[in-house]
Order: structure tokens, then sequence, then C-alpha cells
């Protein structure tokens, strides 16, 4: 496929690995634009082309990414809009959505990238905890695709992709938003069967362990659980937001136009990795990182140098996550 790495204008221009132009005409919108993997499949999206609608609670963040977007491409000033908006809210959905057709007069996707979580085990979750995460989580996603199924894909189609998680086989440690991502997953399933008959796919993306800027959210007990993660999946070492935002990204282009009701692993094969077989150390990896304004989460900075073992002349080696 071609590259726009070498595209003269921003410094900062994102190097997607599909073709210049993909999304051009199209609108996508995007919760949990402000910051981590949201705000990366942003910056792609309007590499490609795309209109993008970016959504969540603080105003300010979004327009901090909005101004990142002028900068490297300052020909989308115009096709680049915040919305402020609680998504466990319905009237405020109701209400953001209908705002958004009013500006652009349609809406081709939606990219439920919103949520959020905290580390705890089961019985030192509190009722209000609890609710408070399945509601950003779940509640969240069914009220922004309902939304945008019933004022615009219902009659148009769409692509609609959500967010889950590493989830099989439950998730210990955070049992709220392992609970909320299933209840996700079998929406997808439903949505991808009662809105299929509309041209309207639904499918899901689930990142295993990647180095977010949501991490460093966490206290240090647990960053330093993060840190060995890595030694746990079968690649022996964390992803990038790029390599989650191209699963996203590919989900909502016309590339995956007979997909539906389907979840992209985007994990390192964790799931696959089996108590009876201890993982050897990685020998070289394969890291994809199209995102020149990524940084890793602070508290994993020193994975930047030990994220890819590769030998100086192997030149099948790519730029490390920190660069």
């Amino acid at each position: 496929m071609e590259s726009n790495s070498n595209d003269p204008r921003g410094q900062h221009q994102y190097r997607s690995v599909f073709r210049p132009g993909l999304f051009a005409g199209k609108v996508v919108m995007v919760t949990g634009g402000g910051s981590g993997l949201g705000r990366c499949t942003a910056h792609e999206l309007v590499s490609l082309g795309a209109a993008v609608l970016l959504i969540g609670r603080s105003l300010a963040k979004l327009e901090t990414v909005r101004d990142e977007l002028a900068e490297d491409y300052p020909e989308s000033t115009e096709r680049v809009r915040c919305y402020s908006c609680d998504i466990r809210d319905e009237a405020s959905v109701k209400q953001v959505v209908a705002t958004a057709l009013a500006d652009f007069n349609r809406l081709d996707g939606l990219f439920n990238c919103a949520g959020g979580q905290f580390p705890a085990p089961l019985d030192k979750i509190s009722l209000n905890g609890w609710d408070a995460v399945v509601r950003n989580n779940l509640h969240g996603t069914f009220l922004m695709s309902r939304e945008c199924f019933t004022q615009w894909m219902r009659d148009h189609g769409g692509a609609i992709v959500n967010m889950l998680a590493d989830i099989w086989g439950g998730m210990p440690g955070m049992g709220h938003s392992g609970a909320a991502r299933a209840g996700v997953w079998n929406f997808t399933e439903t949505a991808a069967c009662e809105w299929g008959y509309a041209g309207v796919r639904v499918n899901a993306v689930a990142p295993g362990w990647i180095a977010s800027a949501g991490m460093d959210s966490y206290d240090e007990r647990y960053r330093a659980l993060l840190r060995e993660l890595k030694h746990k999946v079968p690649l022996q070492r964390f992803g990038t937001e790029s390599e989650l935002a191209a699963a996203a990204v590919f989900l909502l282009s016309e590339a995956s136009a007979f997909i539906n009701g389907t979840v992209i692993r985007v994990d390192g094969g964790v799931p696959n990795a089996r108590h009876s077989w201890p993982l050897a150390a990685a020998g070289r990896t394969l890291e994809f990182n199209g995102f020149s304004r990524y940084r890793p989460p602070a508290g994993l900075q020193e994975l930047a140098a030990t994220n890819n073992p590769n030998d100086a002349n192997d030149e099948a080696a790519p730029s490390s996550a920190g660069e």
C-alpha cells in the first residue's frame, strides 16, 4: 500500500499503512478523542482525509488535539470539530449527535473509544465505583451507537467500532471493566445482526497491553505490575497506539465491507499463552508506530529502550515506540 510518509506539509505527518484519501468526504465520530488511543486514531483518520468529530467530557483536552491536527494538517481546520459530551448521559448524547449532524450533514463512522477503569479486586469495589465504570464503558457505548443509528445510519448506512479489552477468561483486578466490556462484546454481536439490514456494520477491537497514556493514571504499585506484563506476551513487548488505531481504521474503512459482528484482538497473542509452555525471550519484534507525536507513558519510559530487542544490524527492525 502507499504511504504518506514523505508528505512535506507538517513535521508530524502520520505514517499510515492505508492509502492517502481513503476517508476523503467521510465523517467519523471518535469518543475519548482527547487522549491515548482515541487521539492517535483521530490523527490517522485526519491524515487519510476524514472529517473527525472529537467527543469527550474535557473540551480543553479535545481542543489540544484539534490544535495538533491543525498544525500537522493545516487544511483540516474545517473538518475537525470538538464536542463536549458525557456519554453516560442520554440527553447529552442525543444532543451531541444531533448537533454534529447539523454541522456536517452526515455521519459515516463511529469509534466508541471512550472508557475508563481503576484497578481493584472485586471485594473492594463499591457499588458507586462499579456503576461508574459500567455506565462509562457499557452504557456510553450503547447510547452513542443507538443515537448514531437512529439519527443517521439507519437511513444511510455506516460503520461502528466498539472498544473491548483482554477479557477472555475473565479480568481479575478489574472485574467492573471486564464485565462492562463483555457486555459491549455481546452488544456488538447483537447490533451487527439487528442493524445489518440497514448497511450498518458493527465490530470491535480488543487491545491487550498497549503502552498508552492511560497507564499513567494508575498508582506506582500497579505500574510496577504493568512493567512485568510484557514477559507474559508471546511477542514479548507492549503494543503501540498505532497498532490499535490501524485495526480500528480498517474496520471503519470500505476494505472491511463484509466484516460484521467480529472482533480484532490487538494483544500480541496473550490469550494464547499457556502455563504449560514457557515463553522464550524475544529474538526480534516488528513493531509499528506511525504516530510521531506518540510517547510511551511516563511510568513505562524505560520500555522505550527495551521494547525492541532487535540487533542493530537487523534491517527489518522498525523504530522503537519512544521515537
